[in-house]
């Protein structure tokens, strides 16, 4: 029982992470699970609405009912409406994108997301889930650790998305520091293409699980990035007062 529950995550989290859907043979080939059981996994989730495949089709994809458990996840998070209010708030002083997200060991997910109202092309964030090194958020968040505790969260080699992105583990270490010395993280590039990023840790936990960044224009000049930091310290540092208020933790 406690092997197939195990299989059963593996699988939903294998084709949430995946941008196609997945056939039988990819996601045997993926988990290494016996060929039956799986199948019967498969079909038993789909039965349950947790994945689906087009009529017709053997590729599979997340159901709706994966989707009824997530924003349930949202609905009960209380800090989540205090959050949403600060996003509110930041982006009407500075006119980006803004985003909160918590650590997921070593990832980050997107909880909310208030999108700058010149944006062209919008990604969807909130369910996003992406390694913590490549985003400031990730960075601000993984500040709050020891050197020896993210090292143990992340895997032996990280992952580039750009080729901005800090693949080495000393460099990564170098930026950490640099974070915990100047109270916010900055990145540039090294997860998406043309865009910059600062964050801030919401401390109101400890160490902090979540954080708030805005996402700005690669081509922002540094007293505009400055600028920028001192409005997301000040909206963060008033999140987690309130927060502290109300005895979220």
């Amino acid at each position: 029982m406690v092997k197939s529950a195990e299989r059963t995550v593996r699988i939903l989290e294998m084709l949430s992470s995946s941008p196609d859907r997945l056939s039988l043979a990819e996601l045997q080939h993926r988990t290494g699970f016996p060929r039956s059981s799986l199948h019967a996994l498969l079909r038993t989730l789909a039965e349950l609405k947790w994945i689906e495949a087009p009529p017709g089709e053997s590729a599979y994809g997340i159901g709706p009912h994966a989707l009824l458990t997530g924003t349930a996840y949202l609905d009960k998070d209380p800090a989540l409406p205090y959050a949403q209010e600060t996003l509110e708030d930041l982006r009407e002083e500075i006119g980006h994108t803004v985003h909160f997200a918590r650590r997921d060991d070593g990832h980050v997910l997107y909880l909310a997301t208030r999108d700058s109202r010149v944006a062209h092309h919008v990604i969807p964030r909130v369910g996003r889930r992406l390694p913590a090194h490549v985003t400031a958020l990730g960075q601000a968040l993984l500040a709050q650790l020891t050197n020896d505790e993210v090292l143990g969260l992340l895997p032996a080699e990280l992952t580039a998305l750009t080729e901005h992105t800090i693949t080495d583990s000393a460099k990564l270490m170098d930026e950490l520091d640099q974070v915990r010395s100047r109270g916010w993280a900055h990145e540039r590039e090294q997860g998406t293409r043309g865009v910059a990023c600062v964050a801030v840790a919401v401390d109101y936990r400890i160490p902090a699980t979540d954080a708030i960044s805005v996402s700005m224009p690669a081509s922002l000049p540094p007293s505009g990035v400055e600028q920028v930091a001192e409005a997301v310290v000040r909206h963060t540092r008033k999140l987690a007062a309130t927060l502290r208020r109300e005895g979220i933790r």
